[in-house]
């Protein structure tokens, strides 16, 4: 789902913003895939290239912004998000939506370490060149890292998303927009 397909009742801006925070998390989704596509564009060109100065650059962008925007969306969706959905609901609906959160929380764990030992791997790749083993290890886990991000991203996408579209009123969606404004300092 692209953020322009969410209709989000009340707001009809094109773009993204924090303003409309079913769209700016859909947005979120995007830039992710972005920064998987970067990871992976960078295993060949390591490969030939080594770790010079664009490979130390695409290593800057993607590792801060795995290192604050996800974690920024990450908590947008476990402290906002999901509370609101779960209040928004009652009964056997509030069982559905507490295993679909419970899973994505559990995610973001998997999504957190396994992108801590992939960080881990890239610095020592750029900081020591040619390292046995290191490439496979860096290639083993770029993958599952991209893998498992993406998969998210499509229960998020197809589940999450339009339940929440669905379940959430202007006001609990402005309550959200507030939150995520703040945990950004805006």
């Amino acid at each position: 789902m692209s953020p322009s397909s969410l209709n989000i009742p009340g707001f009809s801006a094109p773009s993204a913003s924090l303003e409309v925070p079913l769209e700016m998390l859909s947005a979120c989704h995007g830039r992710v895939e972005r920064q998987c596509d970067t990871l992976l564009r960078l295993l060949p060109h390591l490969a030939q290239h080594g770790a010079d100065v664009q490979a130390h650059e695409a290593v800057l962008a993607v590792t801060r912004y795995f290192e604050v925007a996800a974690v920024h969306h990450h908590a947008d969706e476990e402290i906002d998000l999901f509370p609101a959905l779960l209040e928004a609901v009652a009964g056997s609906d509030a069982i559905c939506i507490r295993e679909l959160t419970q899973g994505l929380v559990e995610d973001h764990a998997r999504l957190g370490a396994c992108w801590s030992a992939l960080s881990r791997a890239l610095q020592q790749r750029l900081a020591g060149g040619d390292i046995p083993g290191c490439d496979d290890g860096l290639i083993e886990l770029t993958h599952r890292f991209v893998d498992t991000y993406r998969q998210h991203i499509e229960r998020e996408e197809s589940e999450l998303l339009p339940l929440a579209q669905r379940l959430l009123d202007d006001t609990q969606l402005t309550r959200i927009g507030v939150a995520m404004r703040q945990r950004r300092g805006l």
